[in-house]
């Protein structure tokens, strides 16, 4: 039975959409990425008018404690710290990465390609209630677009390396913010990845210069010293691949293969908790952890890779890939594949993530650890499979995370939730806490602490004390009942213009599609908050956040900057021109009086974000 809570927000979704399931609102594409030139004049204005980049406050920059080195090794390159966002929601547009990287990631783990690259993805697509689900699954730019985005946003990263207003409250002792690691991720089958567009997104991520000097033109002028630097042309030669649910054995191994062969890679395959079993895992999340409302998907254990299978594969694929210089890993875990039972997002499945998927996830590392003895590479057993870990991290276990021995931790779900981005320098600073401590100065020995003290308490390695923890004495975090408070509510309908100025709607988007202004003379509230349509798509979270009654994505004014996706889209909307002047319309007869205040709020200067519009 859906909650009081859901009826509602599923009734205001319903007052703006054209139908049930539909992608976007009208018929241009639901993401329209801002060019180069446009970000870095915003990067440049905001952080002069207002002390923040892309709505981010310079107080949740992530700087290095110059005594603690939070550094590791990703397949041989080294980044400056172990976290990072997964590939998903905040790593498919330039600005997401620039987000991320100031709130310290280091490792980047890029959104997933594949072959069919118009999707229309129905909406809502997440759903951060409680835990979390979604039904988004791959990228929403084509294949170009993607490489574009990366492009971008490596030579952002390069530029604010170096750019001193910047570089004072990121860089460490060294005077650099430390180096990161672009992992670029590839789905879904061997047909779609061995095809010559995939295989030209491959071959421009290994050399992006042709993109780069075409890009080059794009530098405004508040960054036109750096038009000439030596930009990274090399953005990623790692790739993590996705083969999602019911790829064969076989093809998982081809795939690694050709892409070992074909474009001189080291791969790390991302692995499905249904290698738990279909009764494990029905038993761990309904009835330890109490998720009696999760139906568990039980077709599709059957059609994914079976555990016997996949410990020879892990073992076939490291000797293949050492034969031949490289280095193989694999990644805990995709999410798991259960039935709608909500009903708030459309699609007859959807994708389980948040707290219950960590503990499917730390137990899935522990038994392929029993079963692989000397072969994975985590503390206990000392081998060369590389393990990289994404399942419910946040603040209050990254730490305990990361002592099992994975590299990295990557985040997606936590930062889905208020504070979004700047959770993560918290989660980094609570990290360098631990380890100082601990009286180690440096990652890898207070690992090896750690490991001397889960012997000692009688564990073979930190990853069975882990699991010993999370499904005994610490499993409160990960129940159904630790995860069942709902977001607040105020029975007050939202307005175009005026609300509880929470800032919800700002940090809960992935996209950074929301921003505020202070409001003007008369107005209600303290902040106005407006939408970057273009780079909204819809996905629902600000309104499951957003303590009001109603959808931010469509009540607040909603901004373009494109002409042409203004004329492609219906509701209503206010276009930006080059000139200052501002063209709007909205689905009733005020118009007029809405288009001079959103004019107004531009116009102002209490604190608009925007450089010359």
């Amino acid at each position: 039975m859906l909650t009081d809570s859901y009826v509602g927000l599923v009734t205001q979704r319903a007052l703006h959409t054209n139908h049930p399931g539909h992608a976007h609102v009208g018929d241009t594409a639901p993401l329209t990425p801002m060019s180069l030139r446009l970000l870095l004049g915003r990067v440049a204005h905001e952080f002069e008018s207002r002390n923040r980049i892309f709505d981010l406050p310079t107080g949740r920059f992530w700087r290095p404690d110059p005594e603690i080195d939070l550094g590791f090794s990703f397949a041989g390159r080294r980044a400056a710290s172990p976290i990072g966002p997964a590939a998903g929601p905040h790593s498919q547009l330039a600005q997401n990465i620039v987000l991320a990287w100031l709130g310290g990631s280091r490792l980047f783990e890029l959104k997933t390609v594949q072959i069919l690259d118009e999707l229309e993805i129905a909406r809502p697509c997440i759903d951060m209630q409680t835990i979390g689900y979604n039904i988004e699954w791959s990228q929403e730019l084509t294949l170009g677009q993607s490489l574009t985005e990366y492009v971008k946003a490596s030579m952002l990263l390069d530029i604010l390396s170096q750019w001193e207003p910047v570089l004072e409250h990121v860089a460490g002792t060294d005077g650099t913010p430390g180096p990161h690691v672009f992992d670029m991720s590839v789905g879904y089958d061997l047909a779609g990845i061995s095809n010559p567009r995939v295989a030209e997104f491959i071959v421009g991520m290994r050399d992006a210069t042709a993109e780069i000097d075409r890009l080059r033109a794009e530098i405004p002028e508040p960054f036109a010293e750096y038009r000439d630097l030596e930009f990274s042309a090399g953005l990623s030669d790692t790739l993590t691949l996705s083969t999602f649910h019911g790829c064969p054995p076989e093809e998982i191994e081809q795939i690694t293969k050709h892409l070992i062969d074909e474009h001189d890679l080291d791969v790390i395959v991302k692995l499905n908790p249904t290698l738990l079993g279909y009764e494990n895992v029905r038993s761990i999340v309904n009835d330890e952890l109490g998720y009696h409302d999760v139906e568990v998907k039980e077709s599709a254990f059957a059609e994914d890779l079976q555990f016997d299978r996949g410990i020879e594969l892990i073992g076939e694929l490291n000797d293949f890939a050492k034969a031949r210089g490289h280095r193989f890993g694999i990644k805990l875990t995709n999410t798991l594949v259960v039935n709608n039972t909500k009903q708030w997002m459309p699609e007859d499945t959807m994708y389980l993530s948040g707290p219950p998927l960590h503990v499917l996830a730390s137990t899935l590392l522990a038994t392929l650890a029993d079963a692989l003895p000397g072969a994975l590479a985590i503390p206990g057993h000392d081998g060369d499979v590389m393990v990289s870990f994404s399942a419910g991290v946040g603040k209050d276990n990254l730490a305990e995370t990361l002592a099992m021995g994975v590299n990295p931790a990557t985040i997606c779900s936590d930062l889905l939730k208020p504070g979004g981005y700047g959770r993560l320098a918290p989660m980094l600073k609570a990290l360098t806490a631990t380890v100082a401590e601990s009286g180690t100065t440096n990652l890898s020995d207070w690992r090896a602490a750690r490991q001397r003290e889960a012997i000692a308490a009688g564990h073979r390695a930190t990853v069975d004390q882990h699991v010993a923890f999370i499904r005994g004495d610490g499993i409160d975090p990960y129940t159904r009942a630790g995860n069942a408070k709902l977001p607040r509510e105020v029975d007050n309908e939202l307005q175009m213009f005026g609300c509880v100025a929470c800032n919800f709607c700002i940090t809960v988007c992935p996209n950074d599609a929301f921003f505020s202004i202070s409001s003007l003379d008369g107005q209600e509230g303290r902040q106005q908050y407006l939408v970057w349509s273009e780079l909204c798509n819809e996905c629902g979270n600000c309104m499951t956040f957003c303590p009001e009654d109603g959808d931010p994505a469509m009540v607040k004014p909603r901004l373009f900057t494109d002409e042409a996706v203004f004329t492609g889209r219906t509701g209503q909307g206010f276009l930006l021109r080059s000139d200052g002047t501002v063209v709007g319309r909205t689905d009733d007869d005020s118009s007029a009086e809405a288009t001079t205040v959103v004019a107004r709020l531009l116009q102002s200067t209490a604190g608009n974000p925007l450089p010359n519009m």
